[in-house]
């Protein structure tokens, strides 16, 4: 199987250096020649919870060295996903299936969009990966993963991508619901990754403040409250407490959107709490904690050049 990551950020260079693993193809295809040179060069160096060891997956910035892939992941931001599906257009052919594995919701769309969404499969990854620098990553924590098809069904393929990742030590599940996990994950990302951005606090330390505890509880409640009128069936009984038991299981680890802010880089917040806004503003549905955190996010992306 030729297997191709799009992106080679925290969790594409984790997942290519898992994947490098097993005896299939691998390749990274990336936007930054700088980045896929110095990858090509010294491979992915993986520290953390699953020890310290290397991996060598083939990179290149030009889709036409890749050929037909059997299987395309995608692990760009999600304001980077058009421009990421387009630029893999050429690597995927008639039988060519593509998953994504990223934050937010809309993703399985915007690729369907290009690819035909018969092609598309959903999925979440709760593995903790914290970018260092280009090739260097530390694997902050172990999750499961789940994949899924919009229309519920389970192709053999998507059996033989749960096994791959599973063989390599990715804890990967299969559900005919993928919307309901996307939600789920949704609401979780919402409770925490704002407010850590914000206060630029560790997730567990989101837990120990009554200010931050209670916004928390105010962002969480609003998206329930949306994906209830979206009739969206949620797959944990107490999402806040969810949202609580992910903050202590992560306590040491920098949000994705804290270490974005830290980088100074763009951030998801238009794709997590603003995307739950936006569903609120369709459904009539208050959301103001939520429209809250997303401006403050907004507002320090587009002046990290005034901040000291």
């Amino acid at each position: 199987m030729k297997i191709t990551i799009v992106g080679a950020g925290a969790m594409g260079s984790l997942l290519a250096a898992f994947l490098s693993k097993s005896k299939e193809e691998i390749w990274i295809l990336h936007k930054d020649e700088e980045t896929a040179a110095k990858i090509s060069q010294n491979g992915i160096s993986i520290e953390g919870v699953s020890g310290n060891w290397q991996a060598k997956p083939k990179i290149t910035i030009h889709p036409q060295d890749i050929g037909n892939a059997d299987l395309v992941i995608i692990c760009v931001k999600s304001y980077d996903t058009k421009a990421a599906i387009l630029k893999a257009k050429p690597i995927i052919g008639e039988n060519t299936r593509i998953l994504t594995l990223q934050n937010g919701i809309g993703n399985i769309e915007i690729i369907s969009e290009v690819a035909g969404q018969d092609k598309v499969i959903g999925g979440v990854t709760n593995e903790g990966a914290t970018f260092l620098e280009p090739g260097r990553i530390r694997h902050a924590g172990r999750g499961e993963t789940i994949i899924g098809r919009n229309d519920g069904r389970i192709p053999v393929e998507m059996r033989s991508i749960r096994e791959l990742f599973n063989r390599v030590g990715l804890e990967t599940k299969i559900s005919r619901d993928i919307k309901s996990i996307l939600w789920s994950k949704l609401i979780i990302n919402a409770g925490i990754n704002a407010l850590t951005a914000i206060t630029r606090l560790p997730n567990g330390k989101l837990l120990e403040f009554e200010g931050t505890r209670k916004i928390m509880r105010e962002a969480v409640s609003e998206a329930v409250r949306v994906a209830k009128r979206k009739r969206i069936k949620l797959i944990y009984d107490d999402p806040l407490g969810k949202v609580e038991a992910v903050c202590e299981a992560t306590s040491a680890n920098i949000s994705s959107m804290l270490q974005d802010v830290l980088r100074r880089k763009r951030t998801e917040i238009e794709y997590i709490n603003g995307a739950i806004v936006r569903q609120a503003q369709e459904l009539n549905v208050s959301a103001p904690v939520n429209s809250f955190l997303a401006d403050l996010v907004k507002t320090i992306e587009t002046t990290y050049e005034l901040t000291v």
